[in-house]
């Protein structure tokens, strides 16, 4: 059975930081690309940042510069470190695992942002 499970969610002011984590099982971790996405109320669900299996990252032009993607396969986990955080990353942040035709999802944390 996959889960991946995500925690680090909760308040924050403008300009802080937070780290979020996925840990995840039931999965070949290594192997997999695994992202961070991100929902806000009312918005569709978008891609914040990946990381391959071989650790090349892409991000949202959002948070390129205040958001890095990190994963340690010694403990099946991937990060998303968030700085300088601004209102409109409050959202619902939800990790993924993808390989091949595969995808996962975790049930997300939430992030708000605010004074």
């Amino acid at each position: 059975q996959v889960q991946l499970v995500e925690s680090g969610g909760g308040l924050v002011q403008p300009g802080g930081s937070l780290r979020l984590s996925c840990a995840a099982s039931g999965i070949i971790f290594r192997i997999n690309t695994m992202g961070w996405y991100r929902q806000a109320p009312g918005k569709q669900r978008e891609l914040v940042a990946a990381i391959t299996s071989g650790g090349s990252t892409n991000y949202a032009d959002s948070v390129k510069g205040r958001f890095t993607i990190s994963r340690d396969n010694a403990k099946n986990t991937v990060y998303l470190q968030m700085n300088s955080q601004k209102p409109e990353d409050t959202a619902v942040y939800y990790c993924n695992a993808h390989f091949s035709i595969m995808d996962y999802w975790g049930k997300g944390t939430l992030v708000t942002v605010s004074s």
